[in-house]
């Protein structure tokens, strides 16, 4: 991709003495303003650039917050208080962190069923996908940590449940449990780990977001047509998408600052302004509306598989939910990457998202009568889909044809096409 990007010219001699000795300026405008970008990207193409702005949301008032909480069991819950209460605008703050985690899943989510759609996890992108899913797993671990600082009710039940779920692991299950606790139950050492790893988290996150950005401009960005673009089919980055990433921005941002502003615990759970008392269980422990879907994988195992007793085969069919995804791009055997030439897989990518709608559903009502099958249908649908469906319909499905540019669709029959 450097070839297709015009040499920087710099005029002004400090920034070339500065450029002959710290080429940061030309790395910028290589990545940032002359990068060549396909011309045909939709808004769907927004949602990568908006969750790297919400990361640097998160940090920031993520490092303000953390100026004021205490991590201690007999004072977490009151420093949290204090923030809305007593620190300037730290209700701001506070309500600005919670529902951007709430917003920056949903961001992400959009961004992978676009990926999905659009087939940007094939050939030469594997890579960049499976930096990608790392990226989430990074974020899950990140999120069910900061869930767990309020100590409030949900928070305590929410972290003896998940981390028990690890006893479940044959031999070492013990072990790790109480290296996460930190002792024999949920208490100050667990509260002080949590903080400090989710602290670190999201600077590794930063880390490995370099690490995707990076493997996106070596092969560039995928399109809406799926097809590898010449010169000709290309745009610098700036000003087309920096202008239409602002826009796309001030969208979500009337949509972030609506909840924060106007309905700010909407996403929240009301048993979490209770504070934790490990001597009373909630009726219903419930997590984040971001992880329903794979709690309601969770709990669909009800029953042993072979040697595999149901509580392992719970948390394994869990962990194995977002692990498949790493292997999308040797599952799916199609050739043509984007849906708009494959309409029999279009037809399963939306039965995917009902299905993952049905999910959190199902992980949001407790396990009882005719949820518990549903659930049980709706996880064996969610693996059938990579597993069966995608390597079995790359062989039989016949694609539309496909064209060889991006000025093939829009040109009149015998028109010419534009050199380069």
């Amino acid at each position: 991709m450097a070839s297709d990007v015009e040499p920087m010219v710099l005029k002004n001699p400090t920034l070339r003495w500065i450029e002959e000795r710290l080429p940061i300026l030309s790395f910028g405008y290589r990545h940032l303003v002359a990068y060549p970008t396909p011309r045909n990207l939709s808004y769907w193409w927004n949602f990568g650039s908006l969750a790297g702005m919400i990361l640097v949301i998160q940090i920031v008032t993520g490092v303000v917050l953390a100026m004021h909480y205490t991590p201690h069991v007999a004072h977490a819950f009151d420093s949290v208080e204090h923030i809305m209460r007593d620190v300037n605008w730290g209700w701001l703050l506070r309500y600005l962190h919670s529902n951007g985690a709430s917003m920056f899943f949903a961001v992400v989510y959009i961004h992978i069923f676009r990926g999905l759609y659009y087939g940007s996890y094939k050939a030469p992108r594997e890579l960049l996908w499976i930096i990608g899913v790392v990226i989430l797993f990074l974020m899950m671990m990140t999120a069910f940590m900061g869930y767990v600082l309020p100590w409030g009710q949900m928070s305590f039940w929410a972290a003896t449940v998940i981390t028990n779920l690890f006893s479940a692991v044959p031999l070492v299950g013990e072990s790790i449990v109480t290296w996460l606790w930190g002792g024999f139950s949920v208490d100050n050492p667990t509260l002080n780990r949590f903080f400090s790893l989710h602290y670190l988290l999201p600077f590794v996150i930063v880390g490995v977001v370099f690490l995707h950005l990076a493997a996106l401009h070596t092969h560039g960005s995928n399109n809406p047509v799926g097809i590898d673009l010449t010169k000709k089919d290309k745009i610098p980055f700036h000003p087309y998408y920096t202008v239409k990433d602002l826009f796309g921005f001030a969208v979500f941002l009337l949509v972030y600052l609506g909840l924060v502003f106007f309905a700010p615990d909407l996403l929240g759970h009301p048993d979490n302004y209770i504070p934790a008392n490990p001597l009373v269980t909630p009726a219903h422990i419930v997590p984040e509306w971001y992880f329903l879907p794979f709690y309601a994988i969770l709990r669909a195992i009800t029953f042993d598989i072979l040697f595999i007793p149901a509580k392992l085969g719970g948390v394994i069919a869990m962990i194995a939910s977002i692990a498949v995804l790493f292997f999308l791009p040797w599952l799916d055997t199609s050739k043509v990457r984007s849906a708009r030439y494959r309409p029999i897989y279009r037809i399963f990518f939306w039965i995917l998202v009902a299905d993952c709608f049905v999910l959190g559903y199902v992980g949001a009502n407790p396990p009882e009568g005719w949820l518990v099958t549903l659930g049980q249908i709706a996880t064996l649908w969610y693996f059938a889909h990579f597993l069966v469906v995608l390597p079995i319909l790359g062989k039989l499905e016949r694609p539309l044809p496909v064209p060889e540019s991006l000025s093939a669709p829009v040109l009149p029959r015998g028109a010419a096409v534009p050199a380069e």
